[in-house]
């Protein structure tokens, strides 16, 4: 089958195939046309392919795993792997216990929730004591304070698309 084919039948865009040729990822034929055939093969290293996607390894970890050839490296891939995933579920459960707070919080303002404080807190006692910089990290540009707009830098809205008060 051909690219756009075999793109279609996963939902994929054809040049998002051609990117997982230029990894390596994938190899297909060629006709004397020299355009792209894809065999059943290749329908399961895509199909492959998407299901390491969607357990959350990117292509690079892709790539490494379908080079590895002995299981030590494989693990080693994986191991790495499944500590990332356990650090952004911690994340993600955090995340959620602060929205559930909010959620059943009876403060009128969220700032007085214990759960939110808490939080705030934690954020506070991670970073630095003047700039929002963790201690001792170098200052980028992205770091310093930018200046507000002046009047004159801001665009002009004309009357038609001035919201009405």
């Amino acid at each position: 089958m051909g690219i756009g084919a075999l793109a279609a039948r996963f939902g994929l865009a054809t040049h998002v195939l051609r990117h997982w040729e230029s990894m390596g990822l994938l190899h297909p034929a060629r006709d004397a046309g020299g355009r792209r055939r894809y065999g059943a093969g290749d329908l399961t290293r895509v199909a492959t392919i998407l299901v390491l996607k969607e357990a959350g390894l990117g292509l690079g970890a892709i790539s490494s795993l379908s080079a590895s050839v002995d299981r030590a490296a494989r693990q080693e891939i994986l191991r790495a792997e499944a500590e990332e995933l356990r650090r952004r579920i911690a994340a993600a459960r955090a995340s959620l216990e602060l929205i559930e707070g909010g959620l059943h919080c009876e403060h009128e303002d969220i700032t007085e929730c214990p759960n939110y404080r808490r939080r705030v807190a934690e954020q506070i006692g991670s970073r630095g004591p003047d700039d929002g910089r963790p201690s001792g990290a170098p200052r980028t540009r992205a770091a310093r304070p930018h200046p507000a707009p002046s009047p004159a830098r801001t665009p002009s809205r004309s009357p038609s698309e001035a919201s009405p008060a």
